[in-house]
């Protein structure tokens, strides 16, 4: 399960009272060396990459932060009465008591907004897809099953009666606890039409042969916690090594190797598309010689080559966080590591602070998740001429802000209060959802 919840800037200050401690790293040029004890438990005698280490911390079965607190996930005994609330002031009070009262370290927009979130998603889905063929939708990292819910029942009270009665819901979930959960919240009601598979999306096995039907894959707050990798450079026009990590004597040490991992080298390729060097950023790295290091959504692309390799019309929404404020840790796309303790949010210096109880979450580049998703899809390598396979159409896409894709698909006066503030329009600047649809759609 990978949904991570309300993170914007206004609502995490407020409610939580987040304060980033500066992060002090020792020189560059040398492996950095940090006494972090649970982290010398995942890396072992044997070097591994820095996704394998955020994989582990994040989704091991016995340690991981999801695998084991599921709890962290709140879920709303009923929806909020927006209308009721004078204005923000109160909201935030209300949000306040609703943390204090379910003990958790975050709701969800989807759960926050509930059922007018995933309206607007079902709304979408609607305007959208062939509705000649039986809908099917996949949704990876279903949290505690609200998301399915809402737009199952959207589907069975908007939408012609053949689509509700024809359509099929996947839940695709790595937590046995979490699948368990949104079991009991959706099957109670759409039974027939819904079921969950409780395994990793990014193992192609799980997925079976290729689906060449029309279907849905949603993913809400899902690519800020999919491994990523880390590179490193000596200056701004020296080419990246790979980051590993290793154990020696209870440290862990960074290691910087020569790219040799395909993975990283293919999402090196699409991150850096233009390898031309100017004279003059030349020059300035003589002068002014600076270490680079990167974060690279390695997970991310993974997982839409998985996903275009085993449903090739499939259309694709997703949620994340563009920009996340106050980052310490150094590194383009760099993460924020954050756990909560007796109510207290506590914000952790390095990723290597990660215990099993700290999320490790990264802003979204849309410009570059649109890149790697015409990759994956085959598009981008045909107009390279590096591919041998069957012509592949440009896919369609579009990203808008939470609020332009609440504005078109969804009823925001439904979140407005009396005095006209709207936190789903409001609050949520730091968020955008990405639409991906094969040619033939309409958007």
């Amino acid at each position: 399960m990978v949904i991570v919840g309300v993170k914007s800037t206004a609502l995490l200050r407020s409610l939580l009272s987040l304060k980033f401690r500066a992060c002090t790293f020792p020189k560059p040029y040398r492996r950095w060396l940090f006494s972090a004890p649970f982290s010398t438990d995942i890396v072992g005698e044997k070097p591994i990459l820095v996704r394998d280490y955020i994989k582990e911390a994040l989704y091991n079965p016995e340690y991981g932060y999801f695998s084991k607190r599921s709890g962290s996930v709140g879920m709303l005994d009923r929806a909020i009465k927006f209308h009721q609330l004078e204005g923000r002031g109160a909201y935030m009070k209300h949000l306040d008591k609703l943390y204090k009262l379910h003990d958790i370290s975050w709701f969800t927009p989807v759960e926050l907004f509930k059922p007018w979130y995933a309206h607007g998603i079902a709304e979408a889905i609607l305007r959208t897809t062939d509705l000649s063929v039986p809908l099917k939708i996949y949704e990876i990292g279903g949290g505690s099953g609200t998301c399915a819910k809402c737009i199952m029942d959207y589907m069975m009270l908007n939408a012609p009666p053949k689509v509700y009665n024809n359509m099929r819901y996947i839940s695709v979930e790595v937590s046995s606890a979490l699948a368990q959960k949104q079991l009991e919240t959706v099957g109670e009601f759409h039974q027939a039409r819904y079921k969950v598979e409780c395994r990793d999306a990014l193992d192609r096995s799980g997925w079976g042969n290729l689906n060449s039907q029309p279907c849905w894959v949603i993913m809400l707050e899902v690519l800020d916690n999919l491994p990523h990798d880390l590179v490193y450079a000596t200056n701004q026009v020296a080419p990246w090594m790979e980051v590993w990590l290793e154990n020696s004597d209870s440290q862990v040490s960074e290691v910087y190797k020569p790219l040799q991992d395909p993975q990283i080298s293919q999402c090196i390729e699409i991150v850096d598309k233009d390898n031309a060097v100017t004279t003059a950023r030349r020059i300035w790295s003589n002068v002014f010689p600076k270490p680079r290091r990167a974060w690279m959504p390695t997970g991310c692309m993974q997982l839409l080559n998985i996903l275009h390799s085993v449903l090739p019309k499939m259309s694709l929404i997703a949620s994340d966080f563009n920009y996340l404020p106050d980052v310490k840790i150094s590194g383009d796309r760099a993460p924020l590591v954050s756990s909560k303790k007796k109510g207290k949010t506590i914000d952790h210096n390095n990723y290597l602070d990660a215990k099993g109880d700290a999320d490790i979450f990264f802003p979204t580049d849309f410009l570059l998740l649109e890149q790697i998703d015409h990759f994956c899809s085959g598009w981008r390598n045909q107009q390279t001429g590096t591919t041998t396979l069957p012509p592949v159409k440009r896919r369609r896409t579009i990203t808008l802000g939470t609020d332009l894709f609440m504005e078109e698909f969804g009823l925001p006066s439904k979140t407005r209060t009396k005095d006209g503030y709207n936190p789903l329009l409001d609050d949520f600047k730091n968020t955008k959802i990405y639409l991906s649809v094969p040619t033939h759609n309409v958007m």
